[in-house]
């Protein structure tokens, strides 16, 4: 079996490779290699508290979904990708991409009333305990990550981790999310696409950094064409 790797071919913005394996009847399996924060990161302390921040943070994530973990692991590859480009503090921008949404689980649960408040929150308390100096700038970070929230991001690692969260919502990703989450709530596919015309689609234009808007930009033009489309195929023109 032959293995070799190719860039993804729809971004090269994508914070992902592909592992292609070829096997003696001319088959492919195709695997995904996810992004390594040790290629973005050097420092052995910030590793060792990322590190720690992650084993912290996957303990609020009982199951996977819209907003589970593989969400959190995307934002966190997205803030890599855009905070090396926009020369942002990294360290920052991992630790608070990881603990952006530990408190989503409870808002989903009817406990909290906004997930960013509540996990700037316990991101506070954790960050302290572990005697972290730069707790204040990774929970801004956090509590002004939401897209309609009212505290607004104020730094640039703030604005990138809100950034990277839009991101997420859009594009190929952002079809299957938005498929996912009606899956899990029993809503039809109208209910579906007047999401994406209500918010999805809106999202290109509230990116703050010059990195995330020329990224927007390809995810958006995925998600136009797959939503005209699908309303082609609704009325049996396709």
């Amino acid at each position: 079996m032959k293995t070799f790797i190719k860039n993804f071919p729809m971004n090269e913005e994508t914070p992902e490779k592909i592992l292609v394996r070829k096997d003696n009847k001319n088959s492919l399996e195709l695997k995904v290699i996810k992004m390594r924060i040790e290629d973005f990161i050097k420092n052995e302390e910030s590793l060792a508290i990322i590190k720690r921040t992650e084993e912290f943070a996957k303990n609020f994530f009982e199951r996977e979904g819209t907003h589970g973990w593989s969400h959190v692991e995307r934002v966190l590859a997205l803030c890599m990708h855009i905070g090396r480009e926009e020369n942002a503090d990294l360290e920052v921008l991992a630790l608070a991409a990881l603990l952006h949404d530990i408190a989503r689980p409870l808002e989903d649960k009817g406990k909290v009333e906004d997930h960013a408040i509540e996990s700037a929150k316990i991101a506070r308390r954790f960050l302290k305990s572990l005697g972290y100096e730069k707790v204040d700038d990774v929970v801004h970070a956090i509590e002004a990550h939401r897209f309609n929230g009212s505290i607004k991001p104020q730094t640039l690692e703030a604005k990138i981790v809100s950034d990277a969260d839009k991101l997420d919502a859009i594009g190929a990703i952002g079809v299957a999310r938005v498929f996912m989450y009606g899956g899990e709530h029993g809503r039809d596919i109208e209910t579906s696409l007047k999401h994406f015309e209500e918010k999805i689609l809106k999202l290109k234009d509230l990116m703050h950094t010059e990195t995330a808007k020329k990224m927007a930009l390809e995810r958006h033009r995925y998600v136009e064409e797959f939503v005209k489309r699908i309303r082609r195929e609704i009325e049996g023109e396709i």
